[in-house]
């Protein structure tokens, strides 16, 4: 299997994403082949394509490149859940306009991390958002230097999250190696814990039949 990294997400019409961990894509695969009349499997893509004999696709992208540490099983499938398994680490900085949150996870679980949003000092003042994005900076440096992580992932409003890792303090890590983007709502704990879950998971882009986008 190649070694490329996630695609960023395509949202044409009848296509949609889903978020499957390692220990479930055995059970999702044969699910998917059930309801669709059965599907073929080939390497496509840096990762898994599942062709339904009604039509429908889906685009298996495993969370992070080989790397030279390849998933291991008896087939493709499960080699790719194999390598989703990896307790590999990552850095989140996910920022909105209502709100950040920075952590380092592994293995699904959140292993530092800090939320925040606009202050009341300055809400309501022309440089709240710029407030924020400071603050955001200097969690996100604060929780980095807490634990080792080896892939960083952006999230939320891209311009800010592009921002936020164009300041000086981030340089250190805004060279490392990044994976898919992260669309999340104003990121508060309970959203830090959802994608921690997400960036360590299988990611299927499930394309509709054509008779079934019409």
């Amino acid at each position: 299997m190649p070694a490329a990294p996630p695609r960023e997400p395509d949202r044409q019409p009848g296509t949609r994403w889903v978020a499957v961990s390692g220990e479930r894509l055995a059970g999702w695969v044969e699910r998917f082949g059930a309801s669709h009349g059965g599907a073929e499997l080939d390497d496509a893509d840096g990762g898994l394509r599942l062709v339904a004999h009604d039509g429908t696709t889906a685009l298996l992208q495993p969370p992070w490149p080989v790397d030279g540490r390849p998933g291991r099983g008896p087939d493709a499938v499960a080699r790719l859940a194999s390598l989703a398994i990896q307790p590999r680490r990552t850095g989140l900085l996910l920022i909105r306009r209502g709100g950040y949150g920075v952590a380092v996870t592994g293995a699904g679980q959140v292993l530092a991390s800090k939320v925040g949003g606009k202050s009341s000092r300055s809400r309501g003042r022309g440089d709240s958002s710029d407030s924020m994005l400071a603050d955001a900076v200097e969690q996100a440096r604060a929780v980095f230097a807490r634990e080792n992580f080896e892939y960083l992932v952006p999230g939320g409003d891209r311009l800010l999250a592009d921002a936020a890792l164009a300041r000086p303090v981030l340089a250190k890590y805004s060279g490392y190696p990044r994976l898919a983007y992260l669309d999340v709502p104003d990121p508060r704990a309970e959203v830090l814990k959802r994608a921690a879950q997400d960036v360590c998971a299988v990611r299927i882009q499930v394309t509709d039949a054509p008779s079934r986008q019409d």
